[in-house]
């Protein structure tokens, strides 16, 4: 009498796969919105240590690639590309964010003027908020920028 679980002599054992998350668990929605939290999060920290200081962190995208990151991997659930691509593009958008944040608390200090109305200013006006992150745009800045996606990407997806 042979069992479910006895092996033929020879027969290689082979573990089954299994898949802690479904497809059906993912959540594309969930990851959006999570990754989006937390790249404004991240990156209203980033203005307030970034504008407290009075110097420019650029460990600052790293942090905000790997909350972003998580955020996604945790809420999304998913293992497909396409929440990697995700979180990088948060990841991105958090540290473009966080710089342009932090440009408005500068500005506002330099005129004496709320951080919160200059900021509203720049948000409404795209081309004042290109100007303002031309002028304050480092080379290294590109540098940080890809470390945050690149942990965007490879950390917002499950294994599988």
């Amino acid at each position: 009498m042979s069992s479910e679980n006895e092996m033929a002599p020879g027969a290689a054992a082979t573990a089954p796969v299994v898949n802690p998350i479904s497809a059906d668990e993912s959540n594309f929605m969930a990851g959006l919105l999570a990754g989006v939290t937390a790249a404004v999060a991240g990156a209203l920290v980033w203005a307030a240590i970034t504008v407290t200081t009075k110097f420019q962190i650029g460990y600052m995208a790293v942090a905000v690639g790997f909350l972003v990151a998580w955020a996604v991997r945790k809420f999304g659930k998913g293992s497909t590309s396409a929440y990697g691509v995700l979180g990088g593009a948060c990841a991105l958008l958090g540290c473009l964010l966080g710089n342009l944040l932090s440009a408005c608390g500068f500005l506002a200090a330099s005129r004496s003027a709320s951080v919160v109305d200059v900021t509203l200013q720049v948000l409404a006006n795209p081309s004042l908020a290109t100007k303002l992150m031309q002028a304050t745009f480092s080379g290294m800045d590109v540098l940080f920028y890809a470390i945050a996606v690149y942990e965007g990407y490879k950390f917002a997806r499950r294994p599988g």
